[in-house]
């Protein structure tokens, strides 16, 4: 079996104002020097990354559309679009790619409506509360889901 190491990292909307949006919640790194963080990170654990970023929603589902032409695994940090876009829900339900949903500050301390997440269920992980690490470990549970090895189901 070929290795199975290509990610798409997704950022949805106001992804793009980082560095100028409450530092408290989501910490003082700029989009692109996030990005090169989670570089690193990819290349420590033999992955390759590959970024997208939108302030649109349908080009997000688009993305999502094409997604599994592109990559292998994602990580989604949809931003608001993750309490309530239906639509982006079921673009990832079409990709059937391992996901993991990530978002830098603790959604499950905040308002009331940012605890609702509609990609959740599809999602092998949601990493919330820890900053740009955050991303360190989605990418380690979406390089666990394209594991190789066999599992005990494949024979089924």
């Amino acid at each position: 079996m070929s290795r199975r190491d290509r990610v798409a990292v997704l950022h949805g909307v106001n992804l793009d104002q980082l560095g100028r949006r409450d530092p408290d919640h989501y910490g003082a790194l700029t989009l692109d020097q996030l990005e090169r963080k989670i570089s690193g990170f990819a290349e420590e654990l033999g992955l390759k990354v590959q970024f997208f970023q939108t302030n649109h929603e349908g080009e997000f589902v688009e993305y999502l559309h094409r997604a599994s032409e592109l990559a292998d695994g994602l990580i989604l940090n949809p931003g608001a679009w993750t309490h309530y876009s239906w639509a982006i829900r079921d673009a990832l339900e079409i990709t059937q790619l391992p996901s993991v949903e990530v978002h830098l500050s603790d959604v499950h301390a905040r308002e009331e409506w940012r605890q609702l997440s509609v990609i959740r269920d599809l999602c092998v992980a949601t990493v919330a509360g820890k900053g740009a690490d955050g991303y360190r470990d989605a990418l380690e549970r979406v390089r666990e889901a394209l594991d190789p090895e066999p599992r005990g189901d494949a024979a089924a």
